[in-house]
């Protein structure tokens, strides 16, 4: 089968063998991939989490039908769209455990589909299972401009949030933040901006900040929280080191708490996974839960849309087409 393999001379769409699904895995013919920050890193031969290095099939995320089941998964049939995440992903044909496969809508496209699944349960898990939002509290997104950024945002929005704070640093995307449920667009580049949020929260600060920037916005972050608030650490594109205030979080009493998959269980996963369905389908069904698409490659085209998503300009999801 076609897959984009990282290899000794780096990255490239190889002829590789199909996978053969095992124990609980699905075995999904892909038509449409999502492609994530992370996968830039992997491109470039560096390890995430379990996975990276010569010989890896690439991509985290993707859309098509079920071709084959292993002997242990469950609830699937053979000819099921399913949307799902695991490693493999930028490739014909992709194997992932059937507890990280969620159905697509009726109606929905592929390419849609293939932009939501990180997404979706990245951001339920980060807003409303460790972020424990409440109707009527306020949010901060940092790095609201991604896809994952976006759908935190409507996550927020579906669940009651009273404000919805988003932040980018690039002015024409931060003009676009209430297109996906921003009721304030800031820069988080700007040293004003925790004036900005103190004053739209009535001097308070926010409730829960969703952080995918960290390094230099720790204590700004802490600053903008209101008391025993909650700051979830989901990346660190701005990096992974910083000053901390600690006092000033003390002072907070501010629950500060880092998320990531890679540590995770499958049967974490698998939860995690099985809360987006119970809690906040009825939102993807009707298409209130759903990401622009900045742009859609052929398959053959990836290295364009590797380039394409390494200048950091786009708005939203790129997805890959077979």
């Amino acid at each position: 089968m076609k897959a984009y393999v990282y290899g000794t001379n780096g990255a490239a769409i190889t002829d590789t063998p199909k996978p053969s699904p095992k124990g609980s895995q699905i075995l999904v013919k892909v038509h449409a991939c999502g492609m994530n920050r992370a996968d830039l890193g992997m491109i470039k031969g560096h390890v995430h989490g379990s996975a990276g290095g010569a010989g890896t099939v690439l991509g985290m995320e993707w859309a098509g039908e079920i071709v084959e089941l292993g002997p242990e998964a469950k609830g699937w049939k053979v000819g099921d769209r399913v949307m799902g995440s695991g490693a493999g992903g930028y490739a014909e044909y992709a194997v992932t455990d059937y507890g990280r496969a969620l159905p697509i809508p009726s109606g929905m496209g592929f390419e849609q589909a293939a932009s939501l699944a990180l997404a979706l349960t990245t951001m339920h898990n980060a807003v409303v299972t460790i972020g424990g939002l409440q109707p009527g509290q306020n949010i901060l997104v940092q790095g609201a401009s991604s896809g994952v950024g976006l759908m935190a945002q409507q996550i927020a929005k579906l669940k009651g949030a009273k404000l919805v704070i988003g932040s980018s640093t690039d002015a024409a995307r931060r003009a676009r933040l209430k297109e996906c449920g921003a009721d304030l667009a800031i820069d988080s580049n700007d040293p004003k901006w925790v004036d900005q949020v103190l004053e739209a929260t009535g001097g308070a600060g926010v409730d829960v900040i969703i952080d995918q920037v960290s390094g230099k916005l720790a204590n700004q972050n802490l600053a903008a929280t209101k008391v025993l608030g909650r700051i979830v650490n989901v990346g660190r594109l701005g990096g992974s080191h910083g000053d901390f205030d600690f006092d000033l979080h003390a002072a907070r009493r501010i629950s500060y708490i880092g998320v990531t998959f890679r540590t995770r269980s499958l049967e974490e996963i698998r939860e995690i996974f099985s809360q987006v369905r119970q809690d906040i389908w009825a939102g993807v069904e009707s298409g209130q839960l759903k990401l622009p698409i900045d742009r859609v490659f052929p398959f053959d085209d990836i290295a364009q849309a590797v380039d394409h998503m390494s200048t950091n300009k786009h708005f939203g999801k790129i997805v890959l087409k077979f």
